[in-house]
């Protein structure tokens, strides 16, 4: 399982800070709810090999009636969803009232509490900690966000509990798929037809609450294991199971899968939150296959209208197969596994380094890169770097400088060649190291 962090805290004491600095962007994944004033923020981090995931909250001021709103739900569901709390203080302001209110909110929770004491910058570190030692919490941690000051050794006392995730295993179970989308697009239909009636081998394997569920089955003699994420559910009574959408849970399946499913409903078109979900797939790198379900609801009209407005607006993931389905009836749904297969084995490949340089030789034959302040930027040769998504790292001198649109060009070249389906494709560029750098040139004299 990857560990869950919840920020809380008042208002302008650093959770935003500090969240930016665990997940290295400014981004995050918002948890849509309507009738909330205040959504949590969701992000993910690595550290050492070990992922975890950042909940930001909205800042509480301590008063009681404050405690009792809006606001404060969205803290308790945060908390809820953590692993762990960390309640983040102001040095500056010293201990508050208000912090006192919100210790007692996390005491209530039952999880271990951090309070972390925040913009200590020219402070004795002792002295900032004696104070906050009265909230009661035994684990208390002096950092300052803005200045990633003692930020990496607090995630290191965090994540010292847990142990790095382990790559997929895929020999038994067969890919990794994980099946995700807003409630009520047809998650759990579609898993029924997968793994119901068509089915070899099935059977749940439940955890906490909290936890995705892997559902091993066969479908034409191969193997898979469905990660789903529409919650529990008990063998035979799949049907009358309640889909509950949970970002905790589509993050955590995105990161144990090979393959994910992102299922759209056909009637609604693209939501924000299937926009929100996609973009983390795509920063996963996880290969991809798009099913828009319910289309037999939709009459030819509709139909064309839907078909135009998705490639539209899904062009910037055009190497996801779209497989326009009835999971209910079954329609289109054996096409969609064959993408799957597709995007498996091309996530999954590996290749030649002699093949991959003459192939980045082919490329730069065809058109060579730019000059960079008059010199040729020089592409020596290639290998993989990793897989899933596949990564070829380019080696050369000057790489640095190469454009965005000649790396675009060469995305594009090494995935046709490759022929590579469902997958995206990253690439590394690494300069050598010049030998005369730094180095005096000494003209030679004439004899």
């Amino acid at each position: 399982m990857i560990p869950v962090f919840a920020l809380i805290g008042r208002p302008n004491v650093g959770k935003s800070t500090l969240f930016n600095v665990f997940t290295r962007s400014r981004d995050a994944i918002v948890a849509n709810e309507p009738g909330l004033t205040r959504d949590r923020q969701y992000g993910v981090g690595v550290r050492d090999g070990k992922s975890f995931i950042v909940v930001d909250t909205g800042g509480l001021s301590g008063e009681k009636q404050d405690l009792d709103d809006l606001m404060a739900r969205q803290t308790r569901l945060a908390m809820d969803e953590a692993d762990e709390i960390l309640f983040i203080v102001d040095a500056r302001d010293g201990l508050t009232n208000g912090d006192h209110m919100i210790a007692d909110l996390a005491r209530k929770a039952g999880k271990t509490c951090h309070v972390v004491i925040n913009k200590t910058d020219g402070m004795d570190a002792d002295q900032a900690r004696s104070e906050f030692y009265a909230l009661g919490f035994e684990q208390v941690h002096v950092i300052s966000a803005a200045h990633r000051k003692g930020t990496g050794m607090l995630l290191d006392r965090l994540l010292q509990a847990y142990p790095p995730q382990q790559e997929p295993e895929t020999a038994d179970g067969g890919p990794l798929i994980a099946v995700v989308g807003r409630p009520n697009v047809g998650k759990s239909t579609l898993i029924n037809r997968l793994v119901g009636a068509e089915r070899v081998v099935a059977f749940d394997q439940p955890g906490t609450t909290r936890d995705t569920i892997s559902v091993p089955f066969e479908r034409h003699g191969k193997a898979y294991t469905l990660i789903d994420t529409a919650g529990v559910r008990r063998r035979g009574k799949v049907q009358q199971a309640i889909e509950k959408f949970s970002v905790i849970k589509a993050l955590e399946a995105i990161e144990r899968s090979q393959v994910v499913i992102l299922v759209i409903d056909a009637r609604e078109g693209l939501t924000d939150q299937d926009m929100t979900l996609l973009g983390y797939v795509l920063d996963s790198g996880r290969a991809l296959v798009i099913a828009v379900n319910k289309w037999d609801g939709l009459d030819s009209e509709q139909r064309e209208q839907n078909r135009s407005t998705l490639q539209r607006r899904l062009s910037f993931v055009s190497f996801a197969a779209q497989h326009f389905i009835s999971a209910l009836h079954g329609t289109g749904v054996g096409e969609l596994m064959a993408s799957v297969d597709q995007a498996y084995r091309s996530a999954c490949s590996d290749f030649n380094t002699r093949y991959l340089t003459d192939l980045l030789e082919e490329a730069v034959f065809k058109h060579n890169p730019p000059l960079h302040h008059g010199r040729r930027i020089k592409l020596r040769y290639a290998h993989q770097g990793g897989r899933n998504p596949p990564i070829i790292v380019i080696h050369g001198n000057q790489t640095q400088h190469l454009p965005d649109a000649y790396l675009r060009y060469l995305t594009n070249f090494f995935i046709t060649r490759l022929k590579l389906k469902g997958t995206p494709l990253r690439i590394e560029l690494k300069t050598g190291k010049n030998p005369f750098a730094g180095k005096k040139r000494t003209k030679k004299r004439k004899k």
